[in-house]
């Protein structure tokens, strides 16, 4: 595979930027933590940087002894850190703790149809009925994936499955193979009906890292390829000519979207930039989202948390201006996975 081309050391120094950005904010043990820390511990495989880990660990403890908040698929997210935690420090605590959140998954939290979970926000309200959102395959479904392939554990393995096939099943659209952002099992349908960057890299992201925790002779694996495959062609088509995604895919007048071009391109990277195709809408993307991190180390132009909206101006007027955990996060893991797709 050709290489791409950057310099290392431009790379390590913007993740630790990003990385010391990210622990200036006040976050609460809740998704956008989730996913930032997610981003910080893709930094610190791809880095070895031992303070990164260091920084993960001191935050979760404190946090730990100050007292967590109720359980809901969003909140679930911070299970990805603690698993990391566990993994690279031995520490059986943040397994149990992990163990804790992939078994209110399993057992309490609501869900729909053929066992979809349902999407929940803070202290597990249900204020979505039998609605999913693509966001529950990052915060939920592969996260069900990560602590089934660790502990070997099928029932993780396999509702975390259930969910990439139910999300594919209602989400992703059979003409274009992009991704909903949401649909209401209710009224039966995608309700706004946008195609939202953010979410298609929600979806592509996890699609990507799932390929890699499961085995090609189960059938799931060629489900979960088949769509990914169908979904990235759509999405290298739809880059724009500085290598980001419009914030609505197919509305080009709308604005560029950092987190959202993230997602996507550091699933191109995970499934190997192996065309032609893919490895130039990878390095475009490279290259347009350096310019996307200040020298603080602020990730930018990220759309603030995003509700499946009622119509797409909704998503056009979503605010861009403020740092956001998710920016960070997904763009620690694009950065990450460019160096660690060098080895």
């Amino acid at each position: 595979m050709k290489p791409l081309e950057y310099n290392e050391e431009q790379i390590v120094e913007v993740i630790d930027k990003i990385v010391n950005r990210t622990f200036e904010m006040d976050h609460t043990w809740d998704w956008p933590a989730g996913v930032a820390f997610y981003g910080v511990g893709a930094a610190y495989r791809a880095t070895k940087n031992e303070r990164y880990l260091t920084l993960l660990k001191e935050w979760i403890d404190e946090y730990i002894e100050y007292g967590l908040p109720p359980m809901s698929v969003n909140i679930v997210s911070m299970g990805h850190t603690l698993l990391t935690l566990y993994q690279d420090t031995g520490e059986e605590k943040y397994l149990e703790l992990a163990k804790e959140k992939a078994d209110y998954l399993i057992n309490d939290a609501p869900r729909f149809a053929e066992g979809v979970l349902q999407h929940t926000v803070g202290g597990g309200v249900s204020v979505f009925p039998e609605q999913a959102w693509i966001d529950t395959l990052f915060m939920a479904g592969y996260f069900l994936i990560r602590m089934g392939d660790e502990l070997d554990n099928d029932e993780y393995t396999n509702d975390g499955l259930r969910q990439f096939h139910g999300h594919e099943k209602y989400l992703q659209d059979k003409v274009t193979n992009l991704y909903y952002h949401g649909w209401d099992n209710l009224a039966g349908n995608n309700m706004s009906g946008i195609f939202w960057a953010r979410g298609n890299a929600w979806a592509a992201y996890t699609m990507a890292a799932v390929l890699r925790k499961i085995d090609v002779q189960e059938p799931s694996f060629m489900e979960i390829h088949g769509s990914l495959r169908d979904q990235l062609s759509a999405l290298i088509r739809l880059q724009s000519e500085n290598g980001l995604w419009h914030t609505v895919l197919t509305d080009p007048s709308t604005y560029e979207e950092t987190s959202g071009s993230a997602g996507i391109a550091a699933a191109l990277v995970l499934n190997g930039a192996n065309t032609p195709r893919s490895h130039k809408a990878v390095q475009m993307a490279l290259d347009g989202l350096l310019k996307k991190v200040d020298e603080r180390g602020t990730v930018l132009d990220v759309s603030t948390g995003t509700a499946v909206m009622n119509t797409v101006d909704g998503y056009i007027n979503t605010s861009k201006k403020r740092i956001e955990g998710w920016g960070q996060g997904l763009a620690l893991a694009f950065f990450s996975h460019v160096l660690t797709s060098k080895k």
